[in-house]
């Protein structure tokens, strides 16, 4: 299928997206260190990367996850 290079999940894939969510959470927690500390007048905070880290790479995880369970039921049944 076109999508099981971006959906279908596997150990090493596992591995990637909690290195990235862990990344996402480490960055977000040090530029606003940064701002906060350098910057103590300007109230701005880092926005990208904890959105990555709270809405992107959950939801990717999510549909990932249906994806290949239902490519594995699929498979399974001898649907595919």
């Amino acid at each position: 299928m076109k999508y099981d290079r971006y959906f279908l999940l596997s150990w090493r894939r596992l591995l990637w997206i909690i290195a990235a969510w862990t990344t996402a959470v480490i960055l977000h927690n040090a530029i606003y260190a940064w701002f906060s500390s350098y910057f103590a007048r300007v109230n701005g905070d880092e926005a990208v990367f904890f959105i990555i880290a709270t809405i992107i790479i959950p939801l990717y995880v999510i549909i990932s996850l249906v994806y290949t369970l239902i490519r594995y039921l699929m498979k399974r049944n001898g649907k595919l």
